[in-house]
């Protein structure tokens, strides 16, 4: 192995490793925060421990605008755990190209911390199956009960590459992120309520054209979205595939291969014909869809809850008597209903054969995952960082922010039960925003939210390779269908398109892996 690891690195030094580069699709959607509260709040003294006792680690972290070094969780974490750590950075631009090198040269990092995104995640799998990595299992039995104690072990199990634990997750919280948002103060002028069902929709967004609650004339657009959107969410949930791959009929099965894709792309098509789907979709960019709705043009957008603060401000300054917000899942005709949310991996932490102290990362991260430290390093001090009320943690202002605002990045695996509750700390900033992500992830049915299916599924080579040009291909197509530049009768010679693309090979992939985790 270490002979082949040689040779490796030496190919890499001369002509740079090729891992086909991928974006993950998701929705960055997240699992149902906990409603459990944890069950004590912990003293936020901190006690010193010798550092001089204890090796000095050198880390590597994604990037972030402020110096780790510096940044107060550093000395925190270094007074709790007794260990002085030396953080690297990432570089913002093209991070994969660098960490290559990395590895490959040899830098002896004793922990190294990526996103968990299908892009690292082609490039920790295959890290690992060249042997550039330390299995990690031996290292967690004998040093790491508190990694044992709170990482889920669903999300530990995929992150294993050949059965073997090379990383310690992060696992995503997995949130509902993106949905309808509407104008409620023109459902007011047209005396409607809220939609819930598909046929509702269309109902109002006809009365916001016809009605012109806005004012606007011939400048009137009943429902706005930015031009790279395919697959609307919440409508394209009603058809029952909220995510990109969707369970029917006991297979994983891509939009475009699901017998309600023609479904969809009718009622889009409708919307689109009609004239209540804005007659500039295509070409809109996010602020230009933005700019629509709050210069008070549209009626409705796709919008991301983490946006509603600023959104409000914007349509607020320019229509101080607007009022706006989330819709709920959309029912279809078969009562289908659906909200895509993400599921796996924000973080992934390797350590590197090169390390000089595998012990002590190990020991380092098992630390950090003391119940008192990671509330601390995650949100602060109670009473100073935030106050805690019937199991609800609300930041005090403006020192949460300015403390514990990048606290997330010196995450190397989490407590999974509480962790998801501390967090909401973060969204408590601004009540508008706590607000948007309560409706979409509390207040809402849970079963309209929707995990994507994929999200723990170990590192797929061919649904890897493939995905980004397939999930182009699909949303490219989808968008000629809905503005008339292709028809439905052509949707055979798509398919096999496809399929030949890289469809079948990962559809296959997919399921002979998805058979296999349902056991």
């Amino acid at each position: 192995m270490v002979k082949n690891y040689k040779k490796w690195i030496m190919a890499v030094l001369a002509g740079g490793l090729s891992v086909t580069s991928l974006v993950a699709c998701s929705s960055n959607g997240t699992p149902a925060a906990s409603s459990k509260t944890p069950a004590s709040t912990p003293s936020a003294e901190v006690s010193t421990v010798t550092p001089e006792s204890k090796s000095e680690l050198k880390t590597l972290q994604v990037w972030q605008k402020d110096d780790y070094n510096t940044y107060p969780v550093a000395n925190y974490l270094e007074q709790k755990t007794g260990y002085k750590v030396h953080y690297d950075m990432l570089p913002q631009d093209k991070p994969q190209d660098k960490l290559n090198i990395l590895i490959a040269s040899g830098e002896p990092y004793d922990a190294i911390t990526t996103f968990g995104s299908t892009d690292f995640k082609a490039l920790y799998s295959d890290y690992a199956k060249k042997g550039a990595l330390i299995d990690l299992g031996p290292l967690i039995d004998q040093f790491g009960p508190n990694i044992k104690a709170v990482i889920d072990p669903e999300a530990l199990e995929a992150a294993k590459v050949d059965g073997k634990l090379y990383a310690i997750p992060t696992k995503s919280i997995p949130n509902v992120n993106t949905s309808l948002y509407i104008r409620q103060d023109w459902l007011e002028k047209v005396n409607m309520k809220s939609p819930t069902t598909l046929d509702e929709l269309t109902a109002v967004l006809k009365a916001f054209k016809e009605k012109d609650p806005g004012g606007n004339g011939d400048q009137n657009i009943p429902l706005t979205v930015k031009g790279e959107v395919a697959f609307i969410d919440n409508i394209v949930g009603a058809f029952g595939m909220p995510n990109f791959w969707n369970n029917v009929n006991g297979k994983m099965t891509p939009r475009v291969l699901d017998p309600a894709y023609t479904d969809y792309v009718n009622y889009v098509t409708d919307l689109f014909k009609q004239g209540l789907l804005d007659k500039e979709y295509a070409a809109n960019k996010d602020a230009t869809s933005k700019e629509k709705f709050t210069s008070g043009k549209a009626g409705m957008i796709l919008l991301n809850w983490s946006d509603v603060p600023t959104i409000s401000d914007a349509l607020t300054k320019n229509i101080p008597t607007a009022k706006a917000g989330f819709i709920s899942a959309l029912k279809g005709k078969d009562g289908k209903a659906g909200l895509a949310a993400f599921r796996g991996f924000d973080r992934l932490t390797f350590i590197p054969k090169a390390s000089k102290h595998p012990e002590d990362a190990i020991k380092w991260i098992n630390a950090k995952l003391e119940k008192e430290t990671f509330l601390n390093m995650t949100i602060g001090e109670e009473n100073k960082h935030y106050t805690l009320k019937d199991g609800t943690y609300t930041p005090i202002q403006p020192i949460f922010s300015e403390e514990r605002a990048a606290a997330n990045n010196f995450l190397t695996g989490s407590d999974d039960t509480n962790y998801p509750i501390y967090w909401q700390a973060r969204v408590r900033k601004d009540m508008r925003l706590f607000e948007a992500w309560e409706f979409m992830n509390k207040k809402e049915p849970a079963n309209t939210k929707v995990e994507d299916p994929l999200g723990f599924a170990p590192y797929l080579p061919e649904f890897s390779k493939n995905f980004q040009q397939l999930y182009t291909l699909a949303g490219d197509y989808t968008m000629k269908l809905v503005f008339g530049a292709e028809q439905l009768s052509g949707l055979d010679a798509f398919i096999a398109k496809f399929k030949s693309s890289g469809g079948e090979a990962s559809y296959k992939e997919v399921n002979d892996w998805y058979a296999t985790a349902k056991k």
